[in-house]
């Protein structure tokens, strides 16, 4: 099919229709949701904690969290841990931890068996160079964000994201690999102002929540290497 990139070794599209159709063609997938999902499995893998990703925040969410041994990531602000990156900078080595998420936890259960990987600014660098570990066909998808009707919308952070762990990566690129890249690059330089100044960043700072916004700005801080294994990521660095 024309829209799977199968041409090309290095492959980026958006979102969950991103996932299914990259996916089985792949043999890694990377999936980048900057604020704030991706940020916050690197903050807790790298402190030791196992992420459990689930698609929705409601009662099943605890259901699910007793099955697996797990407390559950509660809305900013409402909990000692939620999706929310300054949060988890004190989690317990060892917690296991269940993150709702419709962006994020979403694309990672989409996967279905492909090698998954969750990247950020943070820790770019160490998950290109992972993902190259397992083959030359790499599908990195940015997550973007939901409109109110549920549609995507295509967000700076995901994108320059996405572009930030291409630029690491051996290989064919395809058009939108490129263009992922180039834009990271053309704005590396004042990537932290602009995140601040983009929708997503400017949405968390009015609700109080800069400290997010600095930590998901923060390059190549981590080694951290979020890796999707039986329905958890722990940090699988080599």
């Amino acid at each position: 099919m024309n829209f799977d990139q199968a041409d090309f070794e290095v492959r980026c599209e958006w979102g969950k229709q991103g996932v299914l159709q990259l996916a089985p063609i792949s043999d890694v997938v990377v999936i980048i949701d900057v604020l704030s999902f991706s940020t916050c499995i690197d903050i807790a893998n790298s402190r030791g904690a196992i992420v459990f990703p689930y698609q929705w925040r409601d009662k099943s969410a605890r259901a699910f969290a007793q099955c697996v041994n797990a407390e559950v990531a509660e809305k900013r602000g409402d909990s000692r841990y939620s999706l929310s990156p300054a949060s988890l900078l004190i989690i317990d080595s060892g917690t296991r931890l269940v993150m709702p998420s419709p962006n994020g936890s979403s694309l990672s259960l989409a996967t279905t068996g492909t090698p998954t990987l969750t990247g950020c600014l943070r820790n770019c660098r160490a998950i290109a160079l992972a993902a190259m570990n397992y083959g030359q066909r790499i599908a990195v998808i940015p997550a973007g964000e939901k409109w109110d009707d549920g549609s995507l919308r295509p967000s700076f952070e995901d994108f320059i994201g996405a572009g930030a762990v291409i630029s690491y990566l051996e290989g064919k690129l395809s058009p939108e690999a490129q263009l992922a890249r180039e834009a990271y690059q053309s704005v590396r330089q004042s990537l932290k102002h602009l995140i601040k100044q983009c929708g997503s960043g400017q949405e968390l700072i009015e609700r109080g929540f800069k400290q997010d916004v600095d930590l998901a700005s923060e390059m190549n801080v981590s080694d951290c290497v979020p890796t999707l294994v039986n329905g958890a990521y722990a940090n699988h660095a080599r």
